[in-house]
């Protein structure tokens, strides 16, 4: 049996309440939601959940230590989380879940007055990033600067009427339009100069960004966006002592690149191209129905196989490989989306073959795990004392950020490693390479 190592560091126990914010309280949020308040009431099981479900390997395979990773590291209780956000359509997390469709009233019954509990509160939101959708609750404020303080406002008040020890933020709203970095991104000061002169660079996602870092909160995006992948939220994240990590939830398609890819590269089989189309009906879907919101999503999908297969070291297998990726708005499937890929590969002697995926999967009943565990998980990073970019969880996001002067890693395998050896390093247990005899 592996002796412990000494633990190098103390993490905070995970006493009082975790208030977890979301921006957007659509389909995927109000799933998150009602399938915690679910499994608390014990009606559901937290299936997809690594947090919850998945267990930890600890020392040689002949110790047979093998805890939960919830019975092994300090993480919040389901029981003492407590949920608010924001939304600009929606007034509260049952009226949105309703609406969005995901979920049979059948499960939305049992837990209806909590859900309706959750009050969104109004939204920072600009028609210019999101032209697909109509915001009726919205903050009026005459500058970016003034809708920094109101959520900072927003989130303190939530903090003290729900009498919480710790809050994680996690962005759960739309894609919105593409944007390259620009100066006003550059420093914490040029930003902060960029809200009070209402700088048109400045979306929504980054002022939530920017209000939840100040505010000591932990912040979670998950969406394509430029939320916190930008300099400025790099330097207050490090001068605030706060966690970060994105961006973009890994959920259907591209989770399934992330499982595909690895496997071609292990065998050494060629790509010729790769074809990816998906159609979905919900809300998501409208919003990227539009070109400047698609190119966001766009580039977050498209990055995903170069990284993996490294052409610059595999030339011979995948230097010239089309890449293609398409996203098709088609109401009637709802949040029922639909991924088509056709693979073109190739093996020995040069000889073609191919593969097709059709992944009828549900959005959101993918991302509301990924929801808990990225609030779980970096409210542990937090109590850790943990700050800036979370790199080990990577393995929750398509396009996941990288430290400077790093690529980001793609591989599911590698990110499920180095996400379950860093749990094992802060609990002071040795990390599992799966080299030895045992």
């Amino acid at each position: 049996m592996t002796t412990p190592l000494v633990r190098d560091r103390s993490i905070n126990p995970a006493t009082g309440k975790l208030g977890v914010l979301t921006p957007g309280l659509g389909a995927v949020a109000s799933t998150f939601i009602a399938g915690v308040l679910a499994v608390r009431a014990g009606h559901a099981t937290p299936i997809g959940s690594i947090s919850q479900m998945a267990h930890i390997r600890l020392g040689d395979r002949s110790a047979g230590r093998n805890p939960l990773i919830r019975d092994l590291v300090p993480l919040a209780e389901l029981d003492d989380l407590v949920f608010g956000g924001w939304d600009p359509i929606s007034s509260n997390a049952l009226e949105a879940a309703r609406y969005c469709g995901v979920l049979d009233e059948s499960d939305l019954q049992l837990i209806s007055g909590e859900l309706e509990g959750v009050v969104a509160m109004d939204a920072v939101f600009d028609h210019r990033w999101v032209k697909r959708l109509d915001g009726q609750r919205v903050k009026q404020l005459p500058s970016k600067w003034d809708q920094a303080l109101a959520l900072i406002d927003d989130i303190e008040r939530f903090r003290t009427d729900n009498g919480c020890d710790r809050l994680v933020m996690v962005w759960c709203g739309s894609t919105e339009a593409y944007q390259e970095p620009s100066a006003v991104h550059a420093s914490l000061e040029a930003f902060e100069d960029g809200l009070k002169a209402n700088d048109t660079n400045i979306a929504p996602s980054q002022i939530y960004a920017y209000a939840a870092l100040q505010s000591g909160v932990p912040f979670a995006n998950g969406a394509p966006n430029l939320a916190v992948d930008i300099p400025c939220m790099g330097e207050l994240a490090r001068r605030r002592g706060v966690p970060i990590a994105g961006k973009d939830f890994k959920t259907g398609q591209t989770l399934m690149k992330t499982l595909i890819a690895p496997g071609l590269k292990a065998r050494m089989l060629g790509l010729r191209g790769w074809y990816s189309t998906n159609i979905l009906g919900n809300r998501d879907g409208e919003v990227l129905d539009d070109p400047e919101n698609f190119k966001t999503k766009e580039t977050s999908k498209l990055g995903v196989l170069d990284t993996i297969l490294q052409p610059d070291i595999y030339p011979d297998l995948y230097s010239e490989v089309d890449h293609v990726v398409r996203i098709n708005y088609y109401p009637p499937r709802g949040d029922n989306k639909e991924g088509w890929d056709a693979i073109d590969i190739f093996g020995w002697m040069g000889y073609p073959m191919e593969i097709k995926i059709d992944f009828l999967c549900r959005d959101s009943i993918l991302a509301a795990p990924i929801v808990l565990d990225l609030a779980l998980f970096l409210d542990l990073a937090a109590r850790a004392g943990e700050s800036d970019l979370q790199e080990w969880l990577s393995f929750y996001f398509k396009a996941p950020q990288e430290p400077e002067g790093l690529k980001a890693e793609h591989d599911l395998f590698i990110q499920q490693t180095k996400l379950k050896n860093t749990l094992r390093e802060w609990m002071g247990e040795e990390p599992v390479t799966h080299s030895e005899a045992g």
